[in-house]
């Protein structure tokens, strides 16, 4: 699966931000840190706000901050911020779909369908940041 740039910078943005919830973190941090577009960045950041996952604070030392509850979204609720999360295009249609290969293709492709969507639904931010932790501790005595 592949996801448009605007939802990985989305996951990126939150899951840095839910990383250090104390703290404010300004648009060029972020986007230096995962060296993306400042102006693309801020078009997620604003639309993360309007979802109320982030929320913007002003003035001097502002920045962005975490909103949202890290224990109920998930990388569903982030991606369906930015793109519609529809994975097998029922709409085409390829030579041979009208086939019985086709059509048991449509299955199977429909099945995975199902699985990858259940798996977004299913991760949620707190599980990432574990996962991103244990992952640094491994490379850490690696």
């Amino acid at each position: 699966m592949k996801l448009q740039r605007s939802s990985r910078l989305a996951l990126y943005s939150v899951l840095e931000l839910a990383s250090r919830p104390d703290e404010q973190l300004s648009a060029s941090d972020i986007a230096a840190k995962f060296n993306i577009s400042l102006n693309h960045l801020a078009k997620v950041l604003r639309d993360l706000g309007r979802a109320r996952l982030v929320e913007a604070v002003r003035g001097a030392g502002g920045g962005y901050r975490f909103c949202g509850n890290i224990r109920r979204t998930t990388l569903k609720d982030v991606v369906e911020i930015f793109e519609p999360i529809t994975l097998h295009d029922a709409g085409g249609f390829e030579p041979g779909d009208s086939t019985e290969f086709g059509a048991s293709l449509a299955v199977v492709l429909g099945e995975i369908d199902d699985i990858a969507l259940a798996t977004l639904d299913s991760i949620t931010l707190e599980t990432m940041l574990k996962l991103t932790r244990r992952i640094q501790k491994q490379a850490v005595t690696s």
